[in-house]
């Protein structure tokens, strides 16, 4: 049982852009795909929707060869997907019945999602006066109502796997948190979610697993918490009442920031702090913070990848 993606390879005019990418969700959760622009993300997802053919390689669901004609797979593209052109309504409808939802069925869902997503003026719009009120075309809504339609459709057939490609861009904070709700909430039912993503507070906060991918390659995969507990506690906050340079420039530490607040500190083991707050007290320095800490995601992704284009 569960979800393997097995050595997927995917080249253009000879230039390898997917090279051999395997990674699994043995039970329900969020998995993470990260990396650069062109680094293969939305390359491998198109693979695993069988959107695009494969050069080699195999996904398998539940013992058998993934396939969206027999399971329910809910995507939703970085790209927008909407016809411009044709309401909200009839789309949705539309693309439900593409994941055989009865009309009915489908019609319950749409006013569930419309409520939850704030969108029920586009879907049931009221009457002004005597004039019947027109139904709302996609071209009509702004980007991020667009996102939320597209979320809508990917959610309307109640998914067991779901497929998120840059879910959080260009939403402004409110609808930013309202996704992240429903994300949690969809995690919750106990369903394989596959999440690409440049922000790495998103990642952190709903993946447990994940693969980094630089050029089409892994070159980090694994649990999160384990890759940090593997890096160890070599950040170091400090906050004192007191100047703490010349105590810090004994040591020979690598001062990586310091701010009104506090100062940051890049160790190459906890000796080091332990060393530096013997320093302070043994100089009456009055200490208000003294934090190790793990290094954060983006610091684990720099290293691994180089600097972070936080726009696709």
């Amino acid at each position: 049982m569960g979800l393997y993606v097995k050595e997927l390879v995917k080249s253009y005019g000879g230039r390898v852009v997917v090279d051999h990418l395997s990674f699994s969700m043995e039970k329900p959760g969020v998995y993470a795909l990260l990396g650069t622009n062109g680094a293969g993300k939305t390359t491998s997802i198109r693979m695993i929707l069988d959107m695009l053919v494969k050069d080699s390689g195999e996904v398998i669901f539940n013992d058998k060869p993934l396939s969206t004609d027999t399971t329910n797979v809910g995507y939703l593209a970085e790209e927008r997907g909407l016809y411009p052109k044709v309401t909200l309504m009839d789309q949705v409808l539309y693309f439900a019945s593409l994941k055989k939802v009865p009309k009915k069925e489908a019609e319950k869902r749409i006013k569930y999602w419309a409520e939850r997503l704030k969108l029920e003026e586009y879907f049931y719009p009221k009457a002004i006066g005597k004039k019947k009120p027109k139904p709302f075309r996609a071209e009509q809504l702004s980007k991020g109502n667009q996102q939320k339609v597209q979320l809508m459709a990917a959610l309307i057939s109640d998914p067991e796997i779901i497929i998120l490609d840059e879910p959080l861009s260009g939403l402004d904070p409110v609808n930013t948190n309202l996704f992240r709700d429903i994300i949690h909430e969809e995690a919750s039912k106990d369903k394989y979610i596959i999440m690409s993503s440049h922000q790495m507070a998103t990642i952190e906060e709903f993946c447990s697993d994940l693969t980094i991918l630089n050029r089409g390659k892994a070159v980090l995969q694994g649990n999160l918490n384990e890759i940090k507990k593997g890096y160890g506690r070599v950040n170091l906050f400090v906050k004192a009442e007191g100047d703490i340079t010349s105590y810090v420039n004994k040591l020979g530490l690598n001062v990586v920031e310091v701010t009104p607040e506090e100062t940051r500190i890049k160790l190459e083991n906890e000796e080091q702090a332990k060393e530096l707050l013997k320093e302070l007290v043994a100089n009456n320095i009055p200490v208000v913070r003294f934090e190790l800490a793990e290094p954060s995601l983006h610091e684990i992704f720099v290293e691994k990848v180089g600097e972070i284009n936080e726009e696709e």
